[in-house]
């Protein structure tokens, strides 16, 4: 079993976004995890989560994601990252969008880290 470190999960969604991989995206979740999107609310489970990946990947673009931490307990993960969208609108303006997370991860069997809670906007 490989021995990742926690924040390797902000490299898998870096990687997964740049593929516009939104199965690859949901692998990421937990079954049971929470997102919680820009108005506040929560969704939960992968199949309610989708829809706000989907949003965000049919900007198109690039996103960028630097950890700020990771504070590991066992297999459980505290993390935090500014993460940065940078896309072109509808009208063929930038758009840009960011902030700064706040998560929780889960250490897998298999050694990846998953995401339990992800609050893009949690740090703010």
């Amino acid at each position: 079993m490989p021995d990742l470190p926690p924040e390797s999960a902000h490299t898998a969604f870096e990687e997964a976004f740049k593929r516009r991989d939104i199965e690859g995206l949901l692998a990421l979740y937990e079954e049971g995890a929470s997102f919680v999107d820009g108005d506040g609310s929560v969704r939960t489970g992968k199949a309610a989560i989708r829809a706000s990946l989907e949003g965000f990947l049919a900007l198109g673009g690039t996103i960028s994601l630097k950890t700020r931490y990771a504070i590991r307990s066992g297999d459980l993960a505290l993390l935090s990252n500014d993460w940065k969208l940078s896309a072109k609108g509808a009208d063929g303006k930038p758009v840009e969008m960011g902030g700064r997370t706040v998560e929780t991860v889960r250490r897998q069997a298999d050694g990846r880290w998953l995401y339990v809670i992800d609050h893009p906007n949690g740090a703010e």
